[in-house]
């Protein structure tokens, strides 16, 4: 049965505290605005749109009677872009003023269903043959975290996903990996070949030495085991680094 780590929602919504908002019909040009905005976003769809207006719509859920661009201008100035509002952690959203539980939820349901359709892309596929899809998926689920993340993409003997999962978490610039617990990872699913990815919160997918000798750890492992390690994959803000076309594997 394939495997995949889901993302828990950051809390139990029952538990939520809602956000604090007035009461009231809203203002009817911040209703024009709104309106605007859809129709602007439904004609030419999120290409038609800057940052800052597409997180306005998101935020529109989340607080339906306040004029959001200010908080959506704050939140572009202080995390960097869309994609990275997105993928903050919770605790961070939190701690920024006018965020709320509310609008963490609306913004981790986008962060899931973006994440939900690029892995779908892979699903059931012969991985190695669709090698854009992987790559989409590896960019979207880690390309804009803060901090590192070691994940194993677990293949069948005719190399099909069977298993995604994060295999450690780290800290801006390292990630603990330990090759003998990939290893035996791998046996326990029955996998006969593996993917390794993981990110550079700097953006720059550059491989480190940790990066080269733990990739080189885990290859001897695999051989030892008759495994495949397909490739090592380091994902970074626009661009992704694969050690076997650079040479590495």
């Amino acid at each position: 049965m394939t495997q995949f780590a889901e993302q828990p929602l950051p809390f139990d919504l029952d538990e939520a505290t809602p956000v604090s908002i007035p009461t009231g019909r809203t203002p009817s040009y911040m209703a024009d605005h709104r309106k605007r905005l859809r129709a602007r976003f439904m004609d030419g769809g999120a290409n038609a749109m800057p940052d800052y207006e597409l997180l306005e719509l998101v935020l529109f859920r989340a607080i339906p009677r306040q004029d959001v661009k200010p908080l959506a201008h704050r939140l572009i100035a202080e995390f960097g872009d869309f994609n990275r509002i997105l993928s903050a952690p919770v605790e961070r959203l939190r701690a920024f003023k006018g965020v709320g539980d509310a609008v963490i939820v609306e913004l981790k349901i986008v962060e899931a269903a973006a994440q939900r359709l690029a892995r779908a892309k892979i699903l059931n596929q012969h991985v190695i043959s669709s090698w854009d899809a992987l790559v989409d998926y590896c960019h979207t689920t880690m390309a804009h975290r803060e901090t590192e993340q070691f994940r194993v993409l677990f293949l069948d003997r005719k190399n099909v996903l069977i298993a995604d999962e994060e295999q450690a978490k780290g800290t801006v610039d390292h990630v603990p990996v330990y090759p003998r617990e990939v290893a035996k990872r791998a046996l326990e699913l029955n996998a006969s070949a593996m993917i390794l990815v993981h990110n550079h919160p700097s953006g720059d997918p550059t491989p480190s030495q940790s990066d080269i000798d733990m990739t080189s750890q885990i290859q001897s492992a695999c051989d030892a085991l008759g495994l495949t390690l397909h490739d090592h994959l380091i994902v970074g803000k626009s661009r992704e680094l694969s050690f076997k076309s650079a040479g590495y594997l």
